[in-house]
């Protein structure tokens, strides 16, 4: 996609942002990075959120599991996660999150996983703020989403958007594109310029969102 016509579509959007809700899977995001070759920035992010959806700070939502270690019960969360949360904090972005599982078994490389899975939050968020929003624009590929897109639509005739990276997006998404149920599909690869970290680099890290699984 063109720069041009992407500004063009932003520009269609800031005249309705008011009325927009933008969730923000963040694990999910982070993981597009491999692929892409580059870092989104959470300040680049939330520039681009921001003339989505102004206005009610509920309306930009950052959905990302809080990490305490593998002692659970330590009130004091990684420097990586600590990170992310401050980062998105000092950007605006309502956080929602519930702690990080740690599961245990021998037979994983580092003898453990790590699970967070903030769908069903996402959903019922989605949901329970209906009436603030016509248009909903969805951060992740994740297929799961697409019931209750799927809902949202056919319930209240919300306005579907989805942000994505080519080669990570469910197939249901694709579906529910051809279907309907989703407006317009955009690819994160073209707004490289709008989202790509200016000071990113190689920097060796303890832990990254892509330890996370998701069921």
């Amino acid at each position: 996609m063109e720069h041009k016509k992407i500004n063009g579509c932003l520009e269609k959007f800031r005249s309705v942002n008011n009325r927009t809700l933008v969730v923000v899977d963040y694990a999910n995001v982070a993981n597009w990075e491999a692929s892409l070759g580059w870092k989104i920035g959470i300040k680049e992010l939330s520039r681009l959120v921001k003339i989505l959806s102004s206005g009610n700070k509920l309306l930009r939502r950052f959905y990302f599991g809080s990490d305490f270690g593998r002692d659970e019960k330590v009130p004091i969360m990684t420097t990586f996660c600590s990170t992310i949360m401050n980062k998105a904090k000092i950007n605006n972005f309502h956080i929602v999150t519930k702690n990080v599982k740690y599961i245990f078994n021998n037979n994983y490389k580092k003898g453990f996983i790590k699970k967070c899975n903030l769908d069903i939050e996402m959903a019922m968020d989605m949901l329970i703020e209906r009436k603030k929003y016509d248009q909903l624009i969805l951060f992740s590929g994740d297929g799961d989403m697409i019931h209750a897109l799927k809902y949202l639509k056919e319930n209240y005739n919300k306005t579907i958007y989805v942000f994505c990276a080519r080669g990570h997006i469910g197939r249901e998404m694709i579906d529910g594109l051809k279907q309907g149920t989703i407006s317009k599909i955009f690819y994160t690869e073209d707004f490289n310029y709008r989202l790509e970290k200016k000071d990113w680099c190689m920097e060796s890290q303890k832990c990254t969102p892509k330890e996370v699984h998701f069921d």
